[in-house]
């Protein structure tokens, strides 16, 4: 019981996640494409439209395209396979799930749109003054999100397993 309500959950906050992403892309494609970038809290927040080709940060945008769609399509749908795999079998352990269903997630979400469009929409900003962040979208959030519960998690347990482990 209490496993079925965990995959439960864990299915909810999947598709919340890639649901509030494709929502919000879809809002930045309606609202922002063509316009000048908007700024909100004394320019803290700035909502602007791109469309990136490439990975994190946009690295990999210059590849020729036959090798961004080897890496960023087959590659990543690849490995998204891979962290489903993990993630089911870290069920019993909440924290590390959620933070790789959260990652997966994401990951998802951005994959879909490579898949359909050859590249992701990022359109938020954050930063104080020239200090700054790349730009991003829901998705990339939930990726580093879910890479920080993941992490948090799994230190969490190592203390945990090596008592458990420990002769005497």
């Amino acid at each position: 019981m209490v496993h079925t309500g965990r995959w439960l959950a864990l299915i909810v906050a999947a598709l919340a996640t890639i649901g509030c992403d494709r929502v919000t892309k879809h809002a930045a494609s309606a609202m922002l494409d063509g316009e000048p970038d908007r700024s909100y809290m004394a320019d803290t927040v700035r909502l602007g439209y791109v469309e990136n080709t490439g990975g994190f940060l946009s690295l990999g945008s210059d590849l020729p395209p036959v090798v961004r769609t080897a890496v960023f399509s087959v590659a990543t749908g690849l490995a998204l396979i891979a962290l489903i795999a993990i993630a089911v079998r870290k069920i019993h352990d909440s924290l590390p799930a959620l933070g790789l269903v959260l990652f997966v997630a994401g990951g998802s979400s951005n994959w879909i749109d490579r898949i359909a469009r050859g590249s992701v929409v990022d359109f938020l900003n954050v930063g104080i003054g020239p200090l700054r962040t790349g730009v991003f979208n829901v998705a990339d959030v939930a990726i580093m999100f879910g890479a920080g519960l993941f992490l948090l998690g799994e230190l969490r347990t190592r203390p945990a397993a090596r008592a458990l482990n420990r002769p005497g």
